[in-house]
């Protein structure tokens, strides 16, 4: 191994983790005032082997005009952690989201509580 080659140091998994989710809640549906977190987009962050992040997320609606947006803008906050190797994003419709899905900090946010 050459003496210029740099060995990534594994972030802690919930550390890194922790990391992700304040990246995400960095992002905001367009027409909601609301983070995507906080809203209840985001369903499964797994954190794998060496600093690797997967992302299972899904939209208020299979129509959404921040289809493509929303999705990129959250890879690339995560891509800009320090020490992240690879991000996988997956989108799903399934199940679908409802309001219920929101955090009571979203629906307060929201007058819905």
């Amino acid at each position: 191994m050459s003496e210029t080659a740099t060995t990534v140091k594994e972030i802690p998994s919930q550390e890194l983790k922790e990391k992700v989710i304040a990246a995400i809640k960095q992002v905001y549906d367009p027409e909601i005032p609301v983070d995507v977190y906080e809203l209840g987009l985001i369903y499964e962050i797994s954190v794998y082997p060496v600093n690797n992040v997967y992302v299972l997320m899904t939209l208020t609606s299979p129509n959404c005009p921040s289809a493509e947006f929303i999705p990129s803008e959250i890879k690339d906050k995560i891509q800009h952690i320090q020490g992240v190797n690879h991000v996988e994003m997956e989108l799903t419709f399934d199940p679908p989201y409802s309001q219920d899905m929101m955090s009571e900090a979203a629906k307060l946010e929201l007058g819905f509580l």
